[in-house]
């Protein structure tokens, strides 16, 4: 299988859960993203890694390991989310010592704050780009919103909500989000849509 590079664009603080948020990740040769909701500390730790200027007075727990990992001559070569089972991403790091490869399981959000201390690179498949994957080009508004009850509209976030509504309205919902740049609703409602399918 074509390993297929993401980059990351951006984090945004999740409104519907309390210290959660969205890591937005980008194919680098296409215009969709993949949405992943992480933890607050996870997130502060990938924030610090892409801000080059911020520097805490302490090593943070990635820090830490990537010391460790370079005293020992452990190089972290890539990072390959390969799995996607009911909206819970899995990833593998691979790590190199004197020209020996070795695969770790890693919750993803470890694995690309990693990845970002190694400049290392993060990859995906075809597969969860195209079950978890959310195009911009190709979506477009339905024009008809009729059915999709107007509380769901406004505030998606409730599982409940995403309950009730069926393929074409969890369509719909999933395309304003994504319009209104709200990935990690969009997550969830993706991750609904894949339930049902």
């Amino acid at each position: 299988m074509t390993l297929i590079p993401l980059k990351i664009k951006g984090i945004s603080y999740s409104q519907t859960q309390n210290g959660a948020y969205a890591l937005i990740l980008n194919e680098m040769e296409g215009d969709r993203k993949l949405p992943i909701v992480i933890g607050a500390f996870e997130a502060q730790s990938i924030a610090i890694a892409l801000e080059k200027e911020i520097s805490p007075p302490r090593p943070l727990t990635h820090d830490l390991f990537k010391n460790f990992a370079q005293h020992f001559h452990i190089g972290l070569k890539k990072v390959i989310i390969h799995k996607l089972i009911d909206g819970v991403f899995y990833a593998n790091i691979v790590c190199e010592q004197e020209g020996v490869e070795a695969v770790f399981d890693a919750r993803t959000s470890d694995a690309i704050a990693l990845a970002l201390r190694f400049n290392a690179p993060i990859f995906t498949y075809e597969s969860i780009l195209s079950k978890a994957g959310i195009n911009l080009s190709v979506k477009e508004i339905p024009t008809d919103l009729g059915e999709i009850p107007t509380d769901a509209m406004n505030e998606i976030a409730p599982e409940n909500n995403l309950k009730k509504l069926d393929l074409n309205g969890l369509e719909a919902a999933l395309d304003k989000a994504v319009k209104a740049e709200d990935y990690e609703k969009a997550a969830r409602i993706r991750d609904e849509i894949s339930k049902r399918n």
